[in-house]
Parts: structure tokens; sequence; C-alpha cells
């Protein structure tokens, strides 16, 4: 669900940026939680999205006074969450480094189909690379449009419908594998329609 941008947004970041250190414990507290959730889908570790948050909150205290308001005040919070977050997964070598299945969560024992399917979904996504599971998590978990998706990620627009078609693709072929369908192509979810 998308988080609506209110005044009240754009009065704290102002207040930020001048110094008031009581509004940047606000805005902490109100975007935390979506932040949190957005992250633990790219980190493995819940200590690494708590660095990622607590640096991105560093990052928007010493640079309020820069926000010029030509978006939300929460597009630019999650594009500073984005950027911080793909530089974390970045070695010292630059490339972006895989999230390796072990760190994967383990299916539940006796799982319901809503939680069957979320674990199998979560495991699929953990296989996209990094820009293309960002992108559709800004997309369908964060609810943003493709031109705030470009904005967050600094990218154009035709890049980020590139991700989508990629990751979708992927995730298409990659699922059906996961349920143990991948030697029946006679499977619905194999055929592809025209």
């Amino acid at each position: 669900m998308r988080h609506l941008q209110t005044p009240a947004d754009e009065e704290l970041l102002q207040a930020v940026a001048q110094g008031d250190r009581r509004a940047l414990d606000q805005l902490y507290l109100a975007y935390h939680r979506r932040l949190a959730r957005f992250l633990t889908r790219v980190t493995p570790r819940y200590e690494s999205a708590e660095e990622i948050i607590n640096d991105t909150f560093m990052v928007v205290w010493q640079r309020a006074a820069d926000f010029r308001g030509a978006s939300r005040v929460s597009t630019w919070i999650i594009g500073i969450a984005y950027r911080i977050a793909l530089k974390s997964l970045r070695g010292t070598d630059g490339m972006l480094r895989a999230v390796r299945s072990d760190d994967l969560p383990e299916p539940s024992v006796e799982p319901g189909a809503a939680a069957e399917l979320q674990d199998w979904i979560a495991h699929g996504l953990r296989h996209l690379p990094v820009d293309q599971r960002l992108t559709i998590q800004l997309a369908y978990q964060m609810g943003h449009s493709m031109e705030e998706i470009a904005e967050i990620t600094g990218c154009p627009v035709g890049t980020v419908k590139a991700r989508m078609f990629h990751a979708r693709e992927k995730l298409r072929l990659y699922l059906p594998a996961l349920g143990g369908y991948a030697g029946d192509a006679g499977h619905p979810q194999h055929t592809r329609k025209s």
C-alpha cells in the first residue's frame, strides 16, 4: 500500500534541515517499518537492514536542506535507502553479490496455503538480480509507479520497464520449477499465451 505524503512530511523535513532532532525522530518512526519491510527482502539479515535504515537517516539529517520538493518526501527517502542498499550489497570490487541459498528462510513445516505461497515467492525473488528484485518490490510491495521507481533508482523509465519485464520473465520460468512443474511442459503454467 502506498504511503501518501502529508504536509507533515515536508514540514518535518524542513524542521530537520534546521537542525530539529525531534523532527528527525518523527520521520524515522514514520518510515522505519516501511523501510524495514522493503530492506529485509533485499538483505537476508535484519541487522543489515537496520544498519541501512540508520545510514539512510544519517543522510536525511545531513542533506535535508538539499530537498527541493521535486518529488515526494517518501520517494526521496526511499531513494536514499535504495542507493545505500545497493552499495551495501556490492563487494570491494564493486560487483553485486548474490544472496546465498543457505541465507534463504526455510519453508514452514506445516504452512498454510498463503504462508507457503509467500515462502515460494520470496525464494523466487531471491534468485533475481538485485536491481530487478528491488524494482519488483518497489512496484508490488510498496505500490510505486514506474515513474516513481525511476526517480527512486535514478534511472530512466525505460530501464525500469525493462527490469520489470526481465524480472517477470525469470519469475514466470523459475517459480513453476520451484513448484515441481519444471518437467511438465503441458502444465498450464508453462503454456504461453500469444
